[in-house]
């Protein structure tokens, strides 16, 4: 599958999300992973205060991480994403415990969020490429009883995505409602990365 990938050398993943690396893959891109060096809450902090929207900040961390890495690997394919929560305007981030993802589900419970996945390509400390997705989705009604349930079920899980779920797992028990796309969901709009690498030269046609 790797002949539809037309680089000599393969495209960086400017990450640490094997969900990412993995549907990069499952796609026919020959895949390296570098987790970028940069303060995502040092980026974020000053374009919420200014009241920047969270499709616009998933963007601007996306750009940075990009570039933050391709600046290290000179001549090199650099992608890059990132993906925000927001709920009636309120935005969520990784839980960091048990506790706070609890809270998390609690508070999305019964109601509608976005998720908004953006993605940056980059070179040499340049952006090439970008874009981002919107999806919506709506968590069915449960109680305290079942969050505790679901917590202890999903174990360390919870803590690796935004609002304390992984759709891809057992989060999917905690939707009745989903608008958008599923790369979308977990945090990479995969079909527009590929249409800007055929773009861009980097994919066969």
């Amino acid at each position: 599958m790797t002949r539809l990938w037309l680089s000599p050398a393969p495209l960086i993943l400017a990450s640490g999300s094997v969900t990412r690396r993995d549907m990069l893959v499952a796609a026919g891109l020959p895949v390296e992973t570098v987790k970028p060096g940069i303060d995502e809450r040092a980026v974020e902090k000053p374009l919420a205060a200014q009241g920047v929207t969270a499709d616009r900040i998933a963007a601007a961390l996306a750009e940075a991480k990009a570039l933050s890495v391709s600046q290290e690997r000179t001549g090199r394919i650099v992608l890059a994403a990132d993906q925000t929560l927001t709920c009636e305007g309120v935005a969520f981030h990784k839980p960091e415990d048990a506790t706070s993802g609890s809270s998390q589900i609690a508070s999305l419970a019964g109601r509608r969020h976005e998720l908004h996945s953006a993605f940056a390509l980059a070179r040499d400390g340049e952006v090439l490429a970008r874009g981002c997705e919107t999806a919506r989705l709506t968590m069915r009604p449960f109680d305290s009883a079942f969050i505790a349930r679901y917590v202890e079920a999903a174990g360390p899980a919870i803590l690796s995505s935004v609002g304390g779920y992984q759709l891809e797992g057992l989060g999917a028990q905690l939707f009745e409602r989903i608008e958008g796309d599923h790369f979308t969901i977990l945090g990479l709009p995969l079909l527009p990365v590929l249409s800007a690498l055929r773009d861009l030269g980097h994919l066969a046609r």
